[in-house]
């Protein structure tokens, strides 16, 4: 059998363009001699359309959509990942328009379409629905009941969808026990770093145990704060892997499975990950928010210098636009890094010196500010300057914040944390200086070099704030994602004023986090969708 591969990248809620693209594709697989064109689940409205699933008339056209797709499996098989509804019809709810707006009055499935040559040969709800990191799906469907399997093309096909197999003892072994030859998987699995070596282990696992082959097809593209690798593959019932499509990349991949070798697959860096995922996770958010061009306050260091490469590397350097904004703090150093880094990406490059309106603001306060409230105002004002260039241009505005310091809340509220996207807001420090190192000569060594500074006061540095960041990033990646306990650390040898320092600062800057511009996932658990903790709290440990 000859199975197309159809890793698209769906933009959620553009029913009509995935669908367009969905029959693309079919034709395509159809030019290539396939006999089956696969895609991922959801593919007809993308993942996640989230509350969309309740607005009037956005099943309906889920449904149309589903209608043109069987339409065009003349003369071919098609299996694409859609959505269905069931009406629940309660007597006590007829009065209660709130809860009927919350899709109260249906069961909503997550549902795999199976047609060939223009009829339906059966459908598959996904049966385990996950409820953990970014995923809210026990809030929109209801769980499929049963499983079955399905002949097509003289083999016996077993369908599921997403989570059903990571689950033990789950669909994927039923289906194996009531004849499935092969379990075509649809999948819409978010990338995260180690995630693709994570899913090939538990594909290798599944197939030896239950002595069948998988295919698994998974979304690309990004979609807010996550992005969708692809790497669709397959393996064969040894637990072989017979084929991989590209990572980050949307198309059509086709594997003829009587005549496929297992295959030896390379793994890319982290680095080479992270600077893939970030550039598709920047491209996405501009171009499918109607947008094309981006600004960034380009500081001369090297948070800022990393984001401008990465906008450089997603949009074209065209397309990027950066702003030195100094006041009487700003060093020598750091007008020539940023102009030289500017030059060195090919990007746009204006200074606005903001020396004399902050000194007008100053001037203003009842008061005249000194300390913090003098530091804080600078960021804001140079916010305000960013936001206007952006409306006047009609771009967005891209925020530099790393990981470490939006933990800390060394940032500044409506200040360097303004913008539409903050591309690097789940790496670590020392995570952004291994990417600017990556660039080569593209970043200049001085802006790698010199010590961090937000240059807000004289003579200052971060590690003037905050602890040294190679001692502040383990500590970070192991409350933040391992949830490690005050305690726990403590018997670790962890010294107690360091650890009250950050969990007193993890929790008072909540409400900073809540407000700020949503960022790209690359991580198992990243500040915004999927950790959710209260802005108020008092547990302390």
């Amino acid at each position: 059998m000859r199975v197309g591969i159809g890793q698209i990248n769906a933009h959620v809620g553009a029913i009509e363009a995935n669908t367009t693209r969905i029959v693309e594709i079919i034709e395509e697989a159809k030019a290539a001699g396939c006999d089956l064109i696969v895609f991922p689940e959801l593919a007809v409205c993308g993942y996640s359309p989230y509350d969309l699933f309740w607005r009037d008339g956005f099943i309906d056209a889920c449904q149309q959509a589903i209608a043109r797709i069987r339409d065009a499996s003349s003369g071919v098989g098609v299996i694409v990942g859609g959505i269905d509804t069931r009406s629940r019809h309660d007597p006590a709810n007829r009065d209660n328009t709130s809860s009927l707006s919350d899709g109260a009055s249906i069961d909503l499935f997550n549902r795999a379409y199976f047609f060939e040559d223009g009829q339906l040969l059966g459908t598959v709800d996904k049966q385990h629905l996950p409820a953990y990191d970014i995923y809210r799906e026990k809030r929109y469907f209801t769980p499929g009941e049963g499983t079955a399997v399905h002949d097509f093309g003289g083999m016996t096909l077993g369908i599921n969808i997403c989570e059903d197999l990571w689950i033990d003892d789950g669909p994927t072994d039923l289906q194996a026990s009531l004849g499935a030859e092969w379990i075509i998987n649809l999948s819409a699995s978010p990338y995260y770093l180690r995630k693709p070596g994570i899913r090939t282990k538990l594909a290798a696992r599944r197939t030896k145990e239950n002595g069948v082959g998988l295919i698994y097809v998974n979304l690309v593209g990004g979609q807010d704060e996550v992005v969708f690798d692809g790497g669709s593959f397959a393996f064969d019932s040894k637990g072989r892997q017979l084929f991989s499509a590209p990572r980050f990349r949307e198309g059509l991949y086709v594997i003829d499975l009587a005549h496929s070798a297992p295959q030896r697959t390379s793994h890319p860096s982290e680095i080479e990950d992270i600077r893939e995922a970030l550039e598709l996770g920047i491209r996405d958010y501009v171009g499918k928010n109607g947008f094309e061009r981006v600004l960034i306050g380009l500081s001369g260091g090297i948070d800022s210098a990393v984001v401008a490469a990465l906008a450089s590397e997603a949009l074209g350097s065209d397309n990027v636009r950066c702003i030195y904004m100094p006041t009487e703090f700003s060093s020598t150093e750091s007008g020539e890094d940023a102009k030289a880094t500017a030059e060195r990406l090919g990007v746009s490059f204006q200074i606005v010196d903001v020396s004399d309106p902050l000194e007008s603001l100053r001037t203003i306060l009842p008061k005249r500010p000194s300390g913090l409230v003098d530091e804080n105002l600078q960021p804001r004002l140079r916010g305000t300057i960013l936001m206007a260039l952006a409306n006047q241009d009609n771009a967005l505005v891209l925020c530099p914040g790393n990981k470490s310091e939006i933990a800390m809340g060394y940032n500044t509220l409506y200040g360097d944390t303004v913008g539409a996207l903050a591309p690097i807001a789940d790496l670590y420090k020392h995570q952004v200086i291994a990417l600017a190192k990556s660039y080569g000569d593209l970043i200049p060594t001085r802006v790698l070099t010199k010590p961090p500074s937000a240059e807000l006061r004289p003579h200052q540095r971060d590690d003037d704030d905050l602890p040294a960041y190679e001692i502040l990033d383990p500590l970070l990646k192991r409350i933040v994602e391992g949830n490690a306990s005050k305690a726990r650390l403590l018997e670790d040898g962890v010294d107690a004023a360091l650890l009250d320092d950050i969990f007193r600062r993890l929790r008072q800057n909540e409400y900073k986090r809540a407000q700020l511009p949503p960022g790209i996932k690359i991580s198992p658990k990243s500040f915004g969708n999927g950790r959710w903790f209260p802005l108020t709290n008092g547990y302390l440990d």
